[in-house]
């Protein structure tokens, strides 16, 4: 590849994939209203929550409504949305009093990276130091 160029998906690489789950997960029907959950922010493409089972002092989930399975199933048309989430756990993190000491986002993809949810959603932990490596 030439310097400067920028690698070029063929358009066989670019077929979308069905977006469709066989049931509803947890995170939809938070989405739906149809589970409680403690919801610190919203907008109309976006819902952040605290996670139930908390790995550190602060662990929120960032989640967009339309479905979108895991980051590793994301196409070129999902570049807006997955912007947005980035820059919304940044608005969040200011908003919980976060950004001074720092906080981690991380995104599971998959059963060997550890999502549990196929869902894609973003965590946001803090509270304490965090170690590296993660796992």
């Amino acid at each position: 590849m030439a310097s400067g160029s920028f690698f070029r998906p063929s358009s066989t690489s670019l077929k979308l994939k069905p977006r469709v789950v066989a049931e509803k997960t947890i995170f939809q029907k938070i989405v739906d209203r149809e589970i409680p959950a403690d919801i610190i922010y919203e907008d109309d493409q976006c819902l952040c929550f605290r996670d139930i089972a908390p790995q550190a002092p602060v662990h929120l989930l960032l989640i967009p409504k339309n479905l979108i399975v895991r980051i590793g199933e994301a196409d070129p048309a999902d570049q807006d949305l997955l912007g947005h989430l980035l820059t919304r756990i940044r608005i969040i993190a200011e908003q919980e009093g976060l950004s001074e000491d720092g906080f981690r986002v991380v995104i599971n993809n998959g059963r060997d990276g550890g999502e549990a949810v196929p869902h894609l959603h973003l965590h946001l932990l803090a509270g304490r130091q965090l170690g590296w490596p993660p796992g």
